[in-house]
């Protein structure tokens, strides 16, 4: 990373604004879903990794209480607070609240702060789905515990950052995003049970590459959309008289639909069908069967957009074409919340000029704009550099 582009920008606007160098470099990076979509807001599973797409931070102890936070992305913009006042939303600037609400929880939670200018850089794709806003507030709080020596484990610092998100930024968001970017690892992907927050590290074979592809369909419908799905999968999970969708088998799906809405037990199906094929699709992928990964990729896929009522035909169309060119070799699906946004491919390194060329080719949005494409691979989580 290091001499990077993006170190080198931060270097220089850290430079400029503060003067000599920083003290403290820290990474947390973006993630990519690879299968498990929905299931973690009914106590599922989902199946994560961190991408080798990252939010840097500079950061260097002030003789003050003063906290500077220079965001390199937003033309340089700056946000000043103090840790001895009431940390409270910033008025104009949204990137400075999921600064300001991780100290401020961080404060919260008694851990002794003390004053940084910090100058802030990424290069996670805004907007495409891969938890820019995640890597932020993970960043931030990896940067406190470093410099300030904080007791605070991988875990506590995501959940902390998710209630940053939820209370103080307002954005009712699940535990994935920060928990993957705070404890990603090297070429792993992260089993995750979202009701326990126990992980399971599932290797990425040697020679496989992720591929992230972002339809440019404006994801216009997702919050009022998911607020939907969510009602319904806890309807359904009220007519099964289980505490989430989670605990439901198949078989009590079938036996006990009776009375339920049509449309409420399609979501439920896909529920319980993506956990099972999450736990699946974990098992296949640490042994490498990539054929056994693409199928359940695939069904996920129709799970998605059948049961669930959650992709849009431009992101059926860039699925098939990608998987087309994949072939038996790996698989394609939509990854995220849905009505836009991005489909996430697992291929072998060989592969990716032969998908690459066919989205190339064959794939173009309603406003007739080409894909952007995202070779990643499976990264470590946040950590000072």
């Amino acid at each position: 990373m290091f001499h990077s582009p993006l170190h080198d920008r931060v270097q220089t606007a850290f430079a400029q604004h503060f003067g000599g160098l920083p003290s403290a470099w820290v990474q947390a990076p973006g993630r990519v879903n690879l299968i498990g979509e929905h299931t973690d807001y009914n106590d599922g599973f989902v199946l994560p990794c961190a991408i080798d797409y990252h939010t840097l931070i500079a950061a260097r102890p002030r003789s003050d209480r003063q906290v500077h936070v220079l965001a390199c992305d937003m033309g340089q913009a700056l946000d000043l607070f103090s840790l001895d006042e009431p940390i409270v939303p910033h008025p104009d600037a949204l990137w400075a609240n999921y600064v300001r609400g991780v100290v401020k929880l961080l404060r919260e939670a008694g851990h002794a702060l003390q004053g940084l200018d910090l100058a802030i850089a990424g290069n996670v794709p805004q907007g495409a789905g891969l938890s820019s806003s995640a890597s932020l507030e993970v960043a931030v709080g990896q940067t406190f515990k470093h410099v300030c020596g904080l007791d605070l484990s991988a875990t506590a610092l995501a959940q902390l950052a998710q209630r940053a998100e939820n209370d103080f930024v307002g954005c009712n968001c699940g535990i994935m995003d920060q928990l993957i970017s705070a404890r990603g690892e090297a070429g792993h992907a992260l089993l995750i049970d979202c009701r326990s927050l126990d992980t399971r590290s599932v290797p990425v074979p040697e020679g496989v590459a992720v591929m992230i592809v972002h339809s440019r369909v404006r994801r216009g419908l997702v919050e009022s959309e998911y607020n939907t799905r969510r009602a319904q999968c806890e309807a359904a999970a009220r007519h099964y008289q289980v505490p989430a969708l989670r605990d439901l088998s198949l078989e009590r799906l079938s036996a006990e639909a009776n009375g339920l809405d049509a449309t409420v037990l399609r979501r439920a199906r896909h529920i319980v069908t993506e956990n099972q094929r999450t736990l699946d699709a974990a098992l296949a992928l640490s042994e490498g069967d990539l054929t056994r990964l693409g199928a359940l990729m695939a069904q996920s896929h129709t799970s998605m957009r059948d049961d669930f009522a959650i992709t849009v035909p431009a992101v059926d169309q860039l699925v098939a074409i990608a998987q087309q060119a994949i072939g038996t070799e790996g698989g394609a699906r939509m990854t995220g919340g849905g009505f836009g946004g991005c489909i996430v491919a697992v291929l072998p390194e060989a592969r990716v000029p032969a998908v690459r060329s066919a989205i190339e080719t064959h794939y173009r949005s309603p406003e007739g704009e080409p894909a952007h494409i995202y070779v990643c691979h499976a990264s470590a989580g946040a950590a000072a550099v």
